[in-house]
């Protein structure tokens, strides 16, 4: 069965609990996520089947009202996805290491998606929103032809990407940064 991901933004905190509350009791998902994103807005995310994602989601919208900013319903994901994007242990990053910087959250998952079907690379790390200003990036590693490829990839939405790098060689230094 493929998973699909979905996810309610919205411009208030309280208001975001209670979307959360009434998203997990709506369907059988799974919650990844549900936390503050700067400045002051809050995020929920829930994997699961394609049927139950769209039905947590609606209920999100419903609750959340006019304080909903942001909707993502994505369906099909790539299995390292929805695992970078719970609260599982991330992989060690070996070979070369690709970035991508978005100004939304929902970017952000979409390009991490995109990047782990193009070629074959490790997702070491999808970081959304928190103390970063409300922007989210991809870190995603392996050989340097893969990465090149998977950052191509998920770069083509240029309007909401905000940079993009591989480093063909990173030192343990950055390695050991990024976990």
């Amino acid at each position: 069965m493929s998973t699909a991901i979905g996810m309610v933004e919205l411009n208030s905190i309280s208001r975001g609990i209670d979307v959360c509350d009434s998203m997990v009791k709506a369907a059988q998902v799974e919650l990844l996520r549900g936390s503050t994103v700067c400045p002051g807005k809050y995020f929920v995310l829930v994997s699961g089947d394609t049927g139950s994602v769209r039905a947590s989601v609606a209920e999100g919208v419903k609750c959340g009202g006019d304080r909903v900013v942001d909707t993502l319903l994505l369906p099909n994901v790539h299995p390292q996805l929805a695992s970078s994007l719970g609260r599982g242990k991330r992989p060690v990053p070996q070979g070369a290491i690709g970035v991508l910087e978005f100004y939304s959250v929902s970017s952000a998952i979409v390009a991490a998606d995109l990047a782990v079907k193009a070629a074959e690379v490790t997702l070491i790390d999808v970081r959304l929103g928190g103390a970063i200003g409300g922007k989210g990036y991809v870190t995603l590693c392996g050989d340097v032809g893969a990465v090149r490829a998977a950052v191509a990839a998920a770069s083509r939405d240029k309007a909401m990407l905000d940079g993009a790098t591989v480093i063909p060689k990173p030192s343990q230094e950055v390695y050991r940064s990024l976990l």
